[in-house]
Parts: structure tokens; sequence; C-alpha cells
């Protein structure tokens, strides 16, 4: 099963994932991308820095709008183009995150969508704000 073609995708839609930051998670993303900022590790050193505490990294929770457009919307098939983000708040352990996307324009010309990327924690807060490219899958012809 292929995602949405661009016929099918219009401007306003949307989709989401939720996903609670665990330690494990931010670990574990630590050891995938081999960032170990004490920032992330180091409760000691975290409580020094304006944050006061260990924060997840940025692009974890930036990673998150990846499963979206992959799984959702515009789904299997979909080839990321570009993705620009921007971090308004830290993201601690325990916090409830909602990566959101909205189509913006669509080219069907170019067979490219372009997204709004917005996380959200449990306090409404907007802790990224973006925007991405991608190409959905191409239509089969019958």
């Amino acid at each position: 099963m292929i995602g949405k073609t661009i016929d099918q995708i219009n401007v306003g839609d949307t989709a989401f994932q939720e996903v609670v930051i665990t330690e494990k998670y931010v670990e574990t993303f630590g050891k995938i991308t081999n960032d170990f900022n004490p920032a992330h590790f180091d409760s000691d050193y975290a409580s020094k820095t304006i944050f006061k505490k260990r924060i997840s990294h940025g692009m974890y929770v930036g990673s998150l709008f990846s499963k979206v457009f992959g799984m959702d919307l515009p789904g299997n098939g979909a080839i990321y183009i570009a993705q620009n983000l921007r971090f308004r708040r830290p993201v601690y352990f325990g916090d409830s995150i909602k990566a959101l996307v909205t189509v913006t324009d669509i080219n069907i010309d170019k067979n490219r969508v372009y997204f709004e990327c917005i996380a959200y924690n449990q306090n409404n807060e907007k802790v990224i704000i973006g925007d991405a490219e991608l190409m959905p899958p191409v239509k089969k012809e019958e």
C-alpha cells in the first residue's frame, strides 16, 4: 500500500503523533547519534544551565515529524526533500509532545507538498516550529 498521492492531498490536511519523552528514549537517541552532550546526560551539569535539569535532544523531538510524514501524510513512499526547524522551548523528560503537520501548499507540476510543522508540549506551548517539503508517492497508472 502506498501513501497518499498528490491528488489525494489538500491544503489544510493535518496529521500528528503524540509521544511522551522518556529518559530511555533520549539515551537511545544519544547512542544512535553519538551525541552525548552533558545537557542530555549529566544532571549535575544540566543543573547549572539555563534549563536547570536534563533536556531532550532538539533533533529527537524534531525527528517525530519523520514518522508522521513517512507513515501518515503523505505516508508510505513519501520522500523528504527539506526540513527547517526552530527550537523554541526545552523539552524535559516526561513532557508529552504532539508533532503536528499541516499542508500549506501543493505544487502539482513538481509533485511537491509543503507543510507547516509544529511540536507542542502538554501545556500547548510550541516547542518547535518549522516547515517541510515532501514528494508524495507517484500515482500508479492503471
